[in-house]
């Protein structure tokens, strides 16, 4: 097992010379919250060997692509952005500067051979289980080594090889944050990639998520998000030594003082268990949103993609969880023309979507993914099919969206302000619903911060309010 000293370098890997300079690190993230955190990460576990992170790849001494299979053409921008990035390293190198490219996540966990065949330039191609091991990587690449392909699923917790909660007090990225506690999935559907790119359903345990969070809140965070491939399939180690459950968890995060809000994504209706449901009606910490993907309104579709759920249960379970938290707003994902869909398929699920009311939604077209058993089947759906019905999709769901964002105007709403507006005195933040609250003459001290606003306005992706008053009630 490799081992790794927080004041000193990794084993093997590259140490911090005294009063060196410090190298830049740069890295541009595809897809998923998860891939966010885990970019985050990736600065993190480079910290400690002399690394800062960098917003421009022209000045960087590493670059790395973190990527997401679950788009279209996924592959295709990878490639594209790496093409560019072989003129930069011929320019740096004509400067007598060595820059180290490195590709990780999902498509490089499912394409590292014919990456390291199309891209030999690349360095590093490393998969999301083991981007801990970065560091030894790099320096084999400083010493002009052989490009390396890391795409194992190890049977070490990448988790406990990266750095620790306490090095990372100064390294929150605002109000807001991301916090894995569960990776990879179990359940198989045939659309999809993750089984093969992020292995078996895993979680973490309690006392390591708990660690994490109170440092995040330390440095500033107010609202954690809790990501997971399966997040209510969360089983990890509880304080009392048992298998734990999501619900427990919420349970146990609420009580960090100064930890205002909770959120967590993506679910799955099989692991809606009923201490999780309780949640949302007693923790209120735990924000009233919730991100259920149902997929299809049709059993036949849903049965095809091995959901393992039918249309009816995922209605029923909304109603339980709306018992719960009567206001509680809903998102979803949505594939349409999967193969062999109908027209009366589609429209069961438009039927779905009239019924259960959702605020937003993702929605996509179905592509082939490589080695997933649908990509197989005979009964492709034209394009032209595809592009009309995720049209009609996308135009209901509009239609709930804008009548949610509407019916807001004239509510009073705590808003925690996470980020700056289009002009120098206007502020953006996030409703306990998720929406963006816009704020214009805002105080600049209330970045950061959670106040009343008065929502005058609802428009299409946003809200309009005015602050009720200066004073924040969170410190």
């Amino acid at each position: 097992m490799r081992t790794q000293d927080l004041d000193g370098p990794v084993e093997g890997g590259p140490a911090k010379p005294a009063e060196a300079a410090p190298k830049k690190i740069f890295v541009k993230t595809y897809g998923c919250q998860m891939n966010v955190y885990d970019s985050d990460r990736m600065v993190d576990v480079m910290a400690p060997h002399g690394y800062v992170e960098t917003k421009s790849q022209d000045d960087a001494d590493i670059v790395l692509l973190n990527t997401c299979h679950i788009r279209e053409r996924a592959a295709d921008k990878v490639y594209s952005e790496l093409g560019r990035l072989r003129d930069l390293k011929e320019a740096q190198a004509a400067k007598g500067k060595k820059l180290v490219i490195g590709v990780a996540g999902c498509v490089a966990q499912a394409e590292g051979v014919e990456m390291q065949r199309r891209a030999p330039y690349v360095d590093m191609i490393v998969g999301p289980q083991t981007y801990h091991r970065l560091p030894e990587l790099v320096t084999r690449a400083d010493n002009g080594g052989p490009a390396q392909i890391e795409t194992e699923f190890p049977v070490v917790d990448k988790f406990a090889s990266l750095p620790a909660a306490e090095k990372r007090k100064t390294l929150a990225r605002g109000p807001t944050a991301f916090l894995t506690i569960q990776e990879g999935c179990d359940k198989f559907c045939t659309f999809c990639v993750v089984p093969y790119t992020r292995g078996s359903e895993y979680s973490r345990p309690f006392a390591r998520i708990l660690e994490e969070a109170r440092s995040l809140v330390d440095a500033g965070v107010r609202e954690i998000t809790l990501l997971g491939q399966n997040v209510n399939a969360f089983h990890g180690e509880d304080e009392a030594g048992s298998a734990g459950t999501l619900g427990g968890l919420i349970r146990a995060l609420a009580r960090i003082d100064g930890l205002e809000r909770l959120r967590y994504t993506t679910s799955h209706p099989r692991d809606m268990d009923e201490a999780l449901i309780a949640a949302h009606g007693d923790e209120q910490k735990l924000m009233p949103y919730l991100h259920l993907p149902v997929q299809s309104g049709s059993d036949r579709i849903l049965d095809l993609m091995n959901r393992q759920h039918t249309a009816d249960h995922y209605i029923r379970l909304i109603e339980r969880i709306r018992v719960a938290r009567p206001d509680i707003a809903l998102s979803s994902d949505f594939i349409v023309g999967f193969p062999g869909e109908t027209d009366a398929d589609f429209e069961a699920t438009l039927g779905l979507v009239r019924e259960v009311g959702f605020v937003q939604a993702y929605t996509f077209k179905y592509s082939p993914r490589p080695g997933t058993p649908a990509a197989g089947h005979d009964n492709q759906i034209a394009e032209e099919v595809k592009v009309e019905r995720l049209a009609r999709l996308q135009g209901l769901i509009a239609e709930q969206q804008l009548a949610f964002n509407k019916s807001c105007a004239g509510r009073r709403l705590p808003v925690l302000f996470d980020r700056r507006g289009r002009t120098p005195t206007q502020l953006v933040g996030r409703s306990p619903f998720l929406q963006s609250v816009v704020l214009d003459n805002a105080p600049a001290h209330l970045f950061g911060q959670i106040a009343e606003v008065d929502i005058e306005e609802g428009f299409a992706m946003s809200l309009h309010g005015r602050l009720v008053k200066e004073e924040v009630f969170s410190a």
